[in-house]
């Protein structure tokens, strides 16, 4: 079912959608050669715990950790372990933050060092896939407008649309409806009213689309061990259009 939210939960939401916003720009200095994923694990749940916040992430269906760090070629869901980041790679910090019982939601890709021209290429083209998704956000579009634009744009510059993954409205849950894919057909799918909020998150490869999952049931990596890049923002649909609730701050 998907659900309006009122304007008491709004404020919650935009409160928890900041709070975000504002543990991604803390944790990007420290997105550096030689620290671990757990490390990177510890310093958000602090700040998150240093902000009467919760951690949403930890311990749903038994995930261990308060983020999803992954690297390379790990698509989604990366568990935080003893993996020393280096020169040369990237890796997404995807988040969920609790606040008076709302969610927000942002995940984000960050370059470890210097990285190549085909990974930059990838952060690049994946995060305007993104705001290609968010501008198709208003009242009387529908779901399918914005998932075929993500589509669109990303395959126009030659990037894989990883489709076992989707976006997700969000509100006292982390994954509320309706679903929203990174692909499909404009005029088609639910269709957005004020007052709902949507995750939006391309998972985008540089190779082909196709992913598989390890056997610890969560890590999502690309077959063809071509890295991928995920970008997701928490945004509102106004009377007019939308609001990001988990801006970049940087």
């Amino acid at each position: 079912m998907i659900t309006i939210k009122s304007e008491r939960e709004l404020d919650l939401m935009r409160h928890a959608g900041m709070l975000v916003s504002k543990m991604h720009q803390f944790i990007k200095p420290y997105i550096k050669a030689g620290i671990t994923t757990k490390e990177l694990d510890k310093l958000c749940e602090q700040f998150i715990l240093d902000n009467d916040a919760t951690p949403t992430e930890k311990g749903y269906e038994g995930y261990p950790a308060s983020i999803c760090a992954s690297v390379n070629d790990t698509v989604v869901h990366g568990i935080p372990n003893n993996y020393k980041l280096k020169d040369g790679d990237i890796i997404t910090i995807d988040v969920v933050i609790g606040y008076k019982g709302y969610q927000g939601d942002a995940a984000w890709t960050y370059a470890v060092g210097e990285i190549d021209d085909d990974k930059k290429y990838l952060m690049e083209h994946t995060e305007k896939a993104l705001y290609e998704g968010v501008k198709m956000v208003k009242p009387g579009n529908r779901i399918g407008d914005i998932s075929a634009a993500v589509q669109e744009y990303a395959e126009s510059h030659n990037l894989g649309v990883v489709r076992e993954l989707c976006g997700h409205g969000i509100g006292r849950e982390m994954h509320e409806d309706p679903e929203v894919p990174n692909f499909g057909t404009k005029n088609t799918g639910p269709r957005l009213k004020p007052g709902m909020v949507i995750c939006i998150e391309p998972m985008l490869t540089f190779g082909k689309r196709y992913v598989y999952q390890e056997d610890d049931g969560w890590t999502v990596n690309t077959e063809d061990g071509e890295p991928a890049a995920h970008y997701e923002h928490t945004v509102l649909v106004t009377e007019d259009g939308y609001e990001i609730f988990t801006p970049r701050l940087d």
